[in-house]
């Protein structure tokens, strides 16, 4: 069987891949190693998505975020999620000036182009939830008026998998609104030498910098990519392997829940996002099945049977896929 003839053009197509793969060197100038996990940072941005990235701390989250905005010449903004923080604190406020006699709104942090939403399980849960307006919406209400936000948004939340003292676990409606779960592990022994060199050589600080890397385009530029990869074709068969996927998910030994219906979403569009930095205007099985991990890891619930046996959601998720079928293309 043959490929379905893309919808984009083939020139189009090249500028994209040639374009996305000019914005993942310079993000290497910054970031050492994690090709993968930039990759599919990159496949949220363009999903017009948001990403949960788990890793310990020390391992790049923040640099990532803001070598990420660098490119682009998007503002990033910062969060640090504490059991105190409020609301108000996330989408902002309206309070009373009295030198003005009139009421004045506080744009919060969540007005910007990336939001890093550092540790965000040690919030509350009503805390947590001031972002689902802006994560599903893109928009934020104060005082019974909605504002835009910018164009692209994304919110990237981290959480330390290792330290749960204190922490509140996100609600699943939460959860849902993420694209990607990306997991960030220990670089290798050559990364790490060279993370060691680049920190340590003629620096007074011990952190590393985004100052190497060079803006490319406009946040108007990425939100045409995203346009672009909406209309990457997608064969009917390939739909159909995503949803079976996320169907066999939730009858699945060892898994006490599957995915819900947004599993299959997420899959489609996230591998729309990567078929375009492939310079594809077409999806294929293999581009579900690349991206099935980080779509689906934080929509499955292991049993504790599954648990005991020292099995976690990707290795039951990775034996799902040895069973779904994939249809030929």
């Amino acid at each position: 069987m043959n490929a379905p003839d893309p919808v984009l053009p083939q020139e189009k197509l090249q500028q994209a891949r040639q374009l996305l793969a000019a914005l993942r060197a310079e993000m290497a100038k910054a970031v050492i190693g994690q090709q993968a996990v930039v990759d599919e940072l990159l496949i949220a941005l363009l999903a017009d998505a948001h990403v949960l990235i788990e890793g310990v701390p020390g391992l790049g989250k923040t640099l990532l975020v803001k070598a990420l905005a660098r490119t682009f010449g998007g503002e990033t903004r910062r969060i640090q999620f504490t059991p105190d923080l409020m609301p108000s604190d996330v989408v902002g406020h309206t309070l009373f000036d009295a030198a003005t006699a009139r009421f004045v709104t506080r744009r919060g942090p969540v007005f910007t182009h990336l939001l890093l939403a550092d540790e965000i399980n040690r919030a509350p849960a009503k805390t947590q939830s001031a972002l689902l307006e802006a994560m599903q919406e893109k928009q934020v209400t104060l005082d019974g008026t909605a504002s835009a936000l910018a164009r692209p948004f994304m919110v990237l939340a981290t959480q330390n998998p290792i330290e749960q003292e204190g922490t509140y676990p996100l609600p699943e409606a939460q959860l849902d609104r993420f694209l990607l779960k990306i997991r960030i592990d220990y670089p290798s022994e050559a990364e790490e030498i060279a993370l060691t060199r680049q920190v340590t050589q003629a620096k007074t600080g011990a952190d590393l910098d985004v100052e190497a890397v060079a803006t490319l385009i406009q946040p108007e530029t990425v939100v045409g990519l995203q346009q672009s990869a909406a209309y990457v074709t997608l064969d009917e068969r390939v739909t159909a392997y995503a949803v079976a996927i996320v169907r066999a998910s939730r009858d699945t030994p060892g898994l006490s829940s599957g995915a819900g219906p947004r599993g299959a979403i997420a899959l489609v569009r996230a591998a729309r996002a990567r078929a375009l930095i492939a310079g594809r205007g077409f999806v294929t099985p293999d581009d579900i099945k690349a991206i099935a991990l980080p779509a689906l890891r934080h929509r499955v619930t292991p049993a504790a049977e599954a648990e005991i046996e020292g099995l976690g959601a990707d290795d039951l998720l990775r034996a799902l896929l040895e069973r779904v079928p994939a249809p030929r293309i």
